[in-house]
């Protein structure tokens, strides 16, 4: 299904920026964190997604396991020259 949006290009710092509606998105499959590539050819810009989004803090840790990642991750006692 095609997704089309009007929009106004804006400054952003030193660059131009538009917002990428919530529907047009969606239909891209992007999400918040993903790697894109932008292409330029004859005046037409292209924005695809090249890999995964990067997981936020609060996925990462919905995703760890202690049975599986080994539980506590500190050592106890001196590694090596530490100071207590």
């Amino acid at each position: 299904m095609s997704k089309a949006a009007k929009l106004t290009i804006q400054q952003w710092g030193n660059s131009l920026a538009v917002r990428i509606p919530s529907a047009v998105a969606r239909s891209a499959r992007f999400a918040v964190g993903q790697p894109v590539e932008m292409v330029v050819e004859d005046a037409v810009i292209m924005v695809r997604p090249v890999g995964e989004p990067k997981l936020t803090l609060a996925q990462k840790l919905a995703l760890f396991d202690p049975a599986k990642h080994g539980g506590e991750v500190m050592a106890t006692g001196r590694v090596g020259a530490e100071v207590f």
